[in-house]
C-alpha cells in the first residue's frame, strides 16, 4: 500500500514564521506524521515532542523518553527540508520502535527504510546534509597530513584525557593545532 507525501508548506510560507508559528508548525507535521502511521499500526502511542536537541543530529527518536527531540536552530536553518525529511524520518523510527521486533531491529535497517519509502514517499537518508557549522561549533583544530578536523569541546576534552582519533582517510593519528588570532576572528 503506497501512500502520497506528507503535505509541507512552501518554502516562502514557512520563512514568514517566527519561532511560535515554526514550531506550531513542526507540531503540525508530526502529528500528521502520527496520523499516517496510525493507518498502518493503530495502537502506535503518540510520541510527545520536545525541540531541545543541539549539535548535529537534526532529530532524534527517543523512546527512554517517550517521544521525538528536534534541533531548533537546525530547523529554523532548513524549515521545508526539516519538515519533509526529519520529521518522517524520525517518526519512522517511531512507528519502527513499536512494532512486535522493533528494539531488536536495526535503526536503518529494512524495515524503518520500508517505512519511508512506503508510508511517507521519501527516499531513506541515514543522515541529513545540513550546514552544521552554526548549530555544531566545533573551536578546537587537529590536523592530520590530508586535512583539518575540527571537534567539539566535548571531543577535545576526551582527547585531553588520553583518548586518541584516526584521520579516515589517510589513518594518522589527529594533532591538536590551536588556531591562531587571525582565523578565530574569520
Amino acid at each position: 500500500m503506497t501512500y502520497s507525501a506528507l503535505p509541507v508548506p512552501t518554502q516562502d510560507h514557512l520563512e514568514r514564521l517566527d519561532a511560535a508559528q515554526l514550531e506550531a508548525c513542526l507540531l503540525a507535521q508530526v502529528e500528521a506524521a502520527w496520523q499516517r502511521c496510525r493507518e498502518v499500526h493503530p495502537d502506535l502511542p503518540r510520541p510527545r515532542v520536545w525541540c531541545d536537541l543541539r549539535g548535529k543530529s537534526a532529530g532524534q527518536a527517543h523512546f527512554g523518553r517517550g517521544g521525538l527531540r528536534f534541533n531548533p536552530r537546525l530547523y529554523a536553518e532548513n524549515r521545508y527540508a526539516f519538515l519533509a525529511d526529519v520529521v518522517p524520518h524520525e517518526m519512522a523510527h517511531w512507528l519502527v520502535h513499536h512494532l512486535e521486533e522493533g528494539p531488536r531491529m536495526r535503526p536503518h535497517g529494512r524495515e524503518w527504510q520500508t517505512v519511508m519509502r512506503r508510508l511517507f514517499d521519501c527516499t531513506p537518508h541515514v543522515t541529513h546534509r545540513f550546514d552544521i557549522s552554526r548549530a555544531s561549533p566545533a573551536p578546537y583544530r587537529y590536523r592530520c597530513a590530508c586535512r583539518d578536523h575540527h571537534f567539539t569541546p566535548r571531543r577535545h576534552g576526551l582527547v585531553r584525557r588520553g583518548s586518541r582519533y584516526r584521520c579516515r582517510h589517510c589513518a594518522q593519528t589527529l594533532v591538536y593545532a590551536p588556531l591562531n588570532d587571525d582565523e578565530k576572528s574569520s
